[in-house]
């Protein structure tokens, strides 16, 4: 019958590690503290664990067979991975840092934020990855966040999920976008021009879920006519300058592109609440320091956007 062997502790790897870096049994004594029978009876044991005589004496002292200078190699990976295990890293480095971040996002972002956030890491971590990936109906993004395929996800929903941690980013203003050469644009639109004329609007990013303009109005017993939906926010304004269509937004995805394109920005006739975005984690990352440190590049990006779309009285105020 086989004898089970002695598990290897890590005393014996680091006792391994010392004898094969010192090549001597009393230079291993002397660099661990400890007597030289102490380190001989470690030597023994670690033969029969290895099933190798690790080291053999030789003319000019001890030396290490072909399998200890194998099992040096391990040595080192072993108690490098139980230093990392046994003290955490105090900082992360992005400089240095290959991490490939995940977020989620809408792409009614993708005008000026999420290129700004890409800005951002590119100065800051070169070296990282940043893969953003599109919100949509078959998005189970809790889950994801659980499973740590996603880090962050940004949103505007009424009703973020009371499970994940959240911090709030910006708020947006609602505003009306249309072509300019809608009728309306030079006029202005009342509450009643609202309601009954034909409306673009995103395509819902959650099965069932009333999207936040239309949850809005279904408080006030209104709702609008939605007369075509899209799925990407980059088709909006193309859709706007060839119909007669009206487009419901914030303020910096409207105003972005009536700064390129005929597009008019005309102020909401209905009293909206701000639209807040904010990012959202699970616990599973919420102490790892690589996404603390991206939560904190999204949030300064949010703050620099707000910094210039603020009123000009109140640049000069401070936190």
């Amino acid at each position: 019958m086989q004898r089970t062997r002695e598990p290897l502790d890590t005393y014996l790897l680091r006792v391994l590690h010392a004898l094969l870096t010192e090549q001597s049994v009393s230079r291993t004594a002397l660099l661990m503290g400890q007597s030289q029978p102490a380190i001989s009876n470690a030597l023994r044991r670690l033969r029969e664990i290895t099933g190798d005589q690790i080291l053999l004496r030789g003319k000019s002292g001890m030396v290490p067979t072909a399998r200890g200078e194998e099992l040096l190699t391990y040595a080192n990976e072993a108690l490098a991975a139980i230093d990392r295990i046994a003290n955490p890293p105090i900082e992360f480095n992005p400089a240095t840092s290959e991490r490939e971040f995940h977020i989620a996002a809408p792409d009614y972002l993708d005008a000026v934020f999420l290129p700004n956030i890409a800005e951002r890491l590119r100065r800051e971590a070169p070296n990282t990855r940043l893969i953003i990936h599109p919100i949509s109906n078959d998005l189970n993004y809790a889950a994801l966040l659980e499973e740590g395929t996603l880090d962050v996800v940004i949103a505007n929903w009424l009703e973020p999920p009371q499970q994940l941690h959240m911090s709030r980013l910006f708020d947006d203003e609602v505003v009306c976008m249309l072509g300019s050469h809608h009728p309306l644009a030079e006029r202005g639109i009342s509450l009643k021009h609202f309601l009954e004329l034909p409306h673009l609007a995103p395509t819902p990013y959650i099965a069932q879920r009333k999207n936040f303009i239309d949850g809005c109005l279904a408080e006030q017993g209104l709702r609008r006519k939605v007369q075509m939906a899209v799925p990407y926010f980059g088709l909006v304004p193309y859709v706007l300058m060839r119909t007669d269509m009206v487009f419901t937004t914030g303020r910096q995805f409207a105003q972005h592109y009536a700064n390129y394109l005929p597009i008019t920005v005309l102020p909401s006739p209905f009293e909206f609440p701000p639209m807040r975005f904010y990012q959202l984690w699970h616990r599973r990352s919420h102490k790892a320091l690589d996404v603390i440190w991206l939560r904190r590049r999204i949030a300064e990006v949010a703050n620099a956007l707000l910094k210039r779309t603020a009123p000009e009285e109140e640049e000069s105020s401070t936190d």
